[in-house]
């Protein structure tokens, strides 16, 4: 059913290769931190969010841990749908007042976090 069209797909996958834009998913054993183990090999990390290393620090794993029991887990939808918490509206009063910035928003995602800059400066 799909011969022609399956086989169309194959192509452009192989041009793709051969053109050396192909991406290999690259898999990590264990968490992400500043040195990760990949293909048996420690090494480090310069790619990931994770910067900071704060994804694995005991307090904020805790913290965490202690909203989820609160809260339950994420929000269940983006916030343009469903709404914001006031726990996230807490969390950007805090980051603007240490700031001293007029407001603060937060993004679930860095490409989130992308569009809402770089969409309205070039549109």
């Amino acid at each position: 059913m799909y011969g022609k069209f399956q086989a169309h797909l194959q192509k452009e996958l192989e041009d793709i290769k051969q053109a050396g834009l192909y991406k290999e998913e690259r898999l990590i054993e264990g968490a992400q931190q500043a040195a990760i183990q990949v293909k048996g090999n420690e090494v480090l990390n310069f790619c990931a969010n994770n910067y900071l290393g704060l994804s694995n620090h005991p307090r904020l794993i805790q913290a965490a841990k202690d909203m989820m029991d609160r809260r339950g887990y994420g929000m269940s939808s983006v916030r343009f749908i469903c709404g914001t918490q006031d726990v996230h509206k807490e969390l950007e009063k805090a980051i603007s007042d240490y700031f001293h910035t007029e407001d603060t928003i937060l993004y679930a995602a860095c490409f989130d976090a992308n569009g809402g800059v770089f969409e309205p400066l070039l549109t």
